[in-house]
């Protein structure tokens, strides 16, 4: 615990929400100086090719720059950082959600550098994507320079993307609704607060640096309307809706294009084809269209005719489509507000227009208002239309011109064109640009994703070993000495006073300290503690910032808990293991709150565990089949669980549904005039509560429901069945059930080993609860072996003809693969239910060949049961 021994008020200013506002201002400020520098460098390079232009043919000069510009961009980023291609945005989304994709310095410094050349050679795109992947790269290159907890990673990320965003548009309430709204979707007090502080830095270091840009000039427009102009704002809502939505099938068109037809090249041939291209068309354009930093202020302005304006349009359109299909650093942000002020332009004068047009009387026409608030209303409408992020766009455009008369148009418009485009097609660009690369934010659920709805309640452990702080140092020792804890906290009178460790012990013979010492002359006071409605994301903030093994959980001073890093690695394995409801420390011993007995009569006892009512009938009737033939007694077992955080022994439990379920059992072992005990027992976890049942009732054979399959990976069965698999010294049987069963045509597959002869020995009791059973033995030989050596279903077939009054039919198979073979067979002889014996081995690994129960249970529609000899 090194930072105990800081003075205390550094340790103070090293306190998480202190240490938080430090890291949010440093990546704001470092995320606007990026982001200036990228604003400077690509205007220079861009101003450079625009005198080019002019003091040389533009139709040799732009296209070279554009190529040259182009190939070199390329090769830096395919040899550097693929990471860095594209907008930069659906990776730091995806990022964000734990996908495993790099966001560091390097990746940093190469899109910087390439954006600057991308957008200097003359490729129609913007930089306030990359500022956003700068930005997050940047923040998370500073938290793995400061060791913290994944979800406070992931919070200063978002600081990142949002300092990055505020800094590019000078906009720094934009930045932290783009976070909110399209990248992370959470408004927890800590993203909340690290974003807002990093755009507000980000925004005034931008602004005093890099000047006000498109907003000094917008600032003036005071922008005015009639309520007569709102179905013009629906109108233009409406075309950017569909423009909006075609721009962003182009995207994909022209991504799938370059794909296809360009595979050979790589990067620099894509983007130096994307750039030679550009260039090509912008040298037989007006001069006004080829600086892409001042399009967008002239287009606003009203400074073009109608014409001029369409014909930045559609170049500018199509232009977009082809840089950024082919993989070029750039952003869509810029495009789609130049494109949205140019529609906004024509939407006015083309009212204007039609108005004369049709001789509209002057008392009748509808008043146009400024072309600019069209202008300005069309970005933030085509803007909504492709991010489909309206607040984003309408808080954008309004900080840039800082004119409350936009609000509205802007609200009417940016909702409208996002209605309309999600019509069309549903869902973010940047997610379905992940999906395009095959990365599925849904499919992808993350440990610290799961866990991160814990808190520290949910994982404490609530009975804590605690010592006095009277103790004498020699008592201490020795209570070391017993206990496997590592360290202990120091309570007096219920209050939490300090905390002492093994690495305090050690302190004693270097202090040369007495033995008879007291113990507060050798503990830590004040130790860090967490309340208990602290998130998880909190407590591993802690534990990894302080470098400590244990966090005191308190109410006030009051010692609730306390957490190990051992507990959080228990939840972690726990999720690992399906067994969500299921987290906190090491389970107690479960607890029986109900039980009743009937007369020990049988020879040996059947333990059945209920939980499905849906499956229990059939279940009963398996084991009452059982039990009969074996002379066996019943042992229902129903488990409640409850939260690893609460006691089996003091939580209180409803057994009402429990017991009405195991009502089932006993009347129908009354019928059957055989004995069932039953019982019903609290537990954290089931496995436990079933092994702890089977040694303390002496059990011989467990019969279980199985459901198939298992989402859990190295997982065979599930988590419970493959634990009692694995440690029950009994017989296991398992039966996966489908619904109503009939018990009539049975299909056992035999392979020679011992399970396989169990599985016959319980075939007899099995098919008595058949009306007309029919018995089919089976081998699956390999394909080349023609003449195949029988004598195992030859033995099996005689050894159940002599204890069976059913025809047994021996039946050899061919096939390459066991559980193929086996499944066509039952289902050709519309098998009810398919008899497995596999060894433990077979059962719980995946061999070479595959994991053949799961794979029969899996694609059979039969009932499928397997047996398992007991352990020796």
């Amino acid at each position: 615990m090194w930072y105990l021994s800081l003075p205390q008020h550094l340790r103070q200013f090293l306190r998480p929400k202190r240490l938080a506002i430090f890291e949010a201002c440093a990546i704001g400020l470092v995320s606007a100086l990026a982001a200036v520098l990228l604003k400077q460098g690509s205007g220079w390079l861009g101003g450079w090719r625009i005198t080019a232009g002019h003091t040389f043919p533009a139709w040799l000069v732009l296209p070279t720059i554009g190529l040259i510009g182009g190939g070199l961009t390329g090769w830096l980023i395919q040899r550097l950082a693929p990471e860095a291609s594209g907008s930069g945005i659906p990776q730091v989304k995806a990022a964000l959600a734990y996908v495993p994709i790099a966001l560091n310095l390097r990746v940093a410094l190469v899109k910087l550098v390439t954006t600057m050349l991308s957008l200097g050679s003359g490729l129609t795109l913007g930089r306030q994507g990359p500022t956003v992947q700068v930005g997050a790269a940047l923040a998370a290159q500073c938290s793995r320079w400061v060791p913290t907890s994944p979800d406070y990673q992931r919070q200063l990320l978002a600081a990142g993307a949002a300092a990055g965003l505020a800094a590019g548009f000078n906009a720094p309430i934009a930045g932290v609704i783009f976070v909110v709204e399209e990248l992370l979707q959470d408004v927890s007090n800590l993203t909340l607060g690290t974003a807002i502080l990093a755009s507000f830095v980000g925004g005034v270091v931008s602004r005093l640096l890099g000047g006000h840009g498109l907003n000094m000039i917008l600032t003036t427009s005071n922008a005015k309307f009639s309520l007569a102009e709102i179905p013009l704002f629906l109108l233009l809502g409406v075309l950017a809706g569909l423009l909006g939505a075609l721009f962003c099938k182009g995207i994909f068109v022209s991504l799938d294009l370059n794909r296809k037809l360009l595979r050979t090249g790589g990067l620099p041939l894509r983007i130096g084809l994307a750039g030679l291209l550009s260039g090509l068309v912008l040298a037989f354009l007006p001069a006004s269209l080829r600086d892409n930093t001042g399009l967008q202020e002239f287009l606003v302005t009203g400074g073009a005719g109608w014409q001029i304006t369409a014909l930045a349009f559609v170049t500018k359109f199509l232009l977009t489509l082809v840089a950024y299909g082919s993989g070029a650093p750039g952003g869509l942000f810029a495009p789609s507000l130049i494109l949205g002020s140019a529609l906004g332009y024509l939407v006015s004068l083309g009212a204007e227009a039609l108005q004369t047009a049709l001789g509209v009387p002057p008392d009748l026409a509808i008043a146009i208002g400024s072309p600019t608030t069209y202008a300005l209303t069309g970005m933030g409408a085509f803007f909504s239309a492709v991010t489909r992020g309206p607040i984003t766009a309408i808080v954008i455009v309004f900080e840039m011109t800082t004119d409350f008369n936009l609000v509205l148009p802007l609200m009417m418009g940016s909702v409208v064109a996002y209605l309309v485009a999600e019509a069309i097609a549903s869902g973010s660009i940047y997610k379905r640009l992940l999906a395009w690369n095959g990365i599925y934010l849904e499919q992808e659920a993350p440990i610290e994703g799961r866990l991160s709805g814990l808190t520290a309640a949910d994982i404490m452990q609530r009975r804590v070993e605690t010592l006095s702080s009277q103790m004498i140092l020699e008592e201490v020792v020795q209570a070391f000495s017993r206990s496997h804890h590592r360290g202990f906290p120091v309570v007096d009178q219920g209050k939490l006073v300090g905390i002492v460790t093994q690495t305090d012990l050690g302190n004693i013979a270097q202090q040369q300290l007495s033995e008879t010492m007291p113990l507060r002359a050798l503990m830590t006071p004040q130790p860090v503690t967490v309340n208990p409605k602290d998130p998880l994301s909190h407590v591993l903030y802690l534990l990894n910032s302080y470098k400590i093994s244990r966090l005191p959980v308190t109410e006030g001073r009051k010692l609730v808990g306390i957490i190990t890093r051992a507990d959080i690695i228990r939840a972690q394995s726990d999720q690992l293991s399906g067994k969500t409801e299921q987290l906190g420390p090491q389970p107690e011993a479960s607890y029986v709150v109900y039980q009743t007995r009937s007369p020990a009569l049988g020879r040996g006892r059947l333990l059945l565990p209920l939980s499905n009512p849906q499956t229990a009938a059939s279940l009963i009737r398996l084991a009452t089949a059982i039990a009969r033939d074996r002379n066996l007694e019943i042992e229902c077992l129903q488990v409640v669980l409850i939260p690893r955080s609460n006691s089996p022994a003091e939580t209180a439990v409803s057994t009402a549904k429990s017991r009405r379920l195991l009502r089932q059992a006993e009347n129908l072992g009354r019928a059957w005039q055989i004995p069932v005990h039953t019982q019903i027992r609290v537990a954290h976890d089931v496995s436990q509560a079933i092994l702890e049942t089977i040694k303390d009732r002496h059990i011989d054979l467990i019969l279980m429901g199985w459901k198939g399959t298992t989402a859990t990976p190295g997982r065979v069965f599930g988590g419970a069945v493959d634990t009692v698999i694995r440690q029950a010294s009994c017989d296991v049987v398992l039966a996966r059930l489908r619904g109503t069963e009939t018990f009539n045509r049975w299909l056992v597959p035999i392979a020679g080993g011992p399970n396989a002869q169990y599985a016959v020995q319980l075939l007899p009791a099995l098919t008595s609860l058949g009306e007309t059973p029919l018995v089919k033995l089976c081998q699956v030989f390999e394909p080349n072996q023609q003449e195949p050596n029988t004598a195992i279903l030859d033995q099996a077939a005689r050894s159940l003809d002599r204890r069976l009054a059913t025809p047994v039919i021996v039946t050899p198979v061919w096939g390459a693969s066991v559980s193929e073979a086996v499944v066509k067979l039952a289902q050709k002889e519309r098998c009810d239910v398919i008899a497995l014996g596999a060894s433990r081995e077979g059962m719980l690994q995946q061999a070479i060949k595959g994991n053949i129960p799961e794979a029969i249970a899996r694609n059979s529609q039969c009932t499928v049961i397997l047996v398992r000899r007991a352990i020796a």
